[in-house]
């Protein structure tokens, strides 16, 4: 039996972990044809098969199953075995892939990104944006970037940015026929705009005061799932929106929006960094941390 090179090992490795084709190739930088093809090469040269494939899913054979539980380990050891070796370098270099909210990239990673790679030039840095809750292990992210509520319990967490608030805002000529809410029991009389996320569940308005939290299932004419559309439809008049700070902000201050209920918003954590517990955090994301510290005052 012909031994199987590193490069097919290291190709059905990233099969079985995303057990699909598509998602495999992008990581690996090659077509999916190519890699179906490898995926041939390496079962013909095992003499077994490891994958089923339908056309429209992808499974791990018994043998495919075992094969990859020995692999996984083994490549992840490589793997932090290379990045003790970056560790050593004047500048780090590789590929760092984040998967963030767009909240997150807008305010905390856009700013940074030129600065972060004119410092590190050898450093790729590839951002995904989801606002929902994924696997960065499982799906081949270095890092993610969420609220701390959020994130698994096995993961290493460093806090990146300051204290985040929520803004509840209306405009000027949505005040004109509406009371201003004093609490928020008042938003039953109000027409709100609300948020679904991805998972699909609507946004409930988390309040606090005194140490008093109240969350508050609003209603409104108008769901969306982006806060730039929503602070449009503020602007519109169409109703009150719920969204976090900054994006209410340059429009506050030009006085295109009212804020209100502000002392039942008192500040939480903000965003957090996390990565995998076993791996040891590689050297361009300790660099990416160390940038974002030096430019936020937290």
């Amino acid at each position: 039996m012909a031994q199987p090179e590193f490069p097919d090992l290291a190709h059905f490795v990233a099969v079985a972990t995303h057990l699909s084709f598509r998602r495999a190739a992008l990581e690996r930088g090659v077509s999916a044809s190519a890699l179906s093809h490898a995926i041939r090469d390496l079962e013909e040269r095992l003499g077994v098969r490891l994958i089923n494939r339908t056309t429209r899913s992808v499974a791990l054979t018994e043998a495919g199953q075992r094969l990859f539980a020995r692999l996984q380990p083994a490549f992840a050891d490589i793997r932090d075995a290379l990045e003790a070796v970056n560790n050593f370098r004047d500048r780090p270099m590789g590929t760092l892939k984040l998967n963030v909210p767009r909240s997150a990239a807008i305010f905390i990673l856009g700013p940074m990104m030129a600065e972060f790679l004119r410092k590190y030039p050898d450093i790729h840095l590839e951002i995904t944006i989801n606002n929902g809750f994924v696997d960065i292990v499982a799906d081949g992210y270095d890092a993610g970037i969420r609220f701390g509520e959020h994130i698994a319990k096995d993961m290493i967490t460093t806090r990146i940015g300051p204290d985040m608030r929520f803004a509840v805002t209306g405009s000027p000529r949505y005040f004109e026929t509406r009371p201003k809410p004093l609490t928020p029991h008042d938003l039953k009389d109000h027409d709100c705009i609300r948020r679904r996320f991805p998972s699909g569940v609507v946004q409930a308005w988390q309040f606090e005061r005194d140490g008093e939290p109240l969350a508050v299932d609003v209603e409104g004419p108008l769901t969306l799932d982006d806060p730039d559309l929503m602070i449009q439809a503020a602007l519109d008049g169409i109703g009150l929106t719920c969204v976090l700070e900054p994006w209410a902000t340059p429009f506050l201050r030009s006085n295109r929006l009212v804020r209100v209920l502000e002392d039942w918003c008192p500040p939480f954590p903000g965003m957090f960094l996390y990565y995998p517990s076993r791996r040891q955090m590689p050297a361009a994301l300790r660099a990416l941390i160390d940038i974002m510290r030096s430019m936020q005052n937290f």
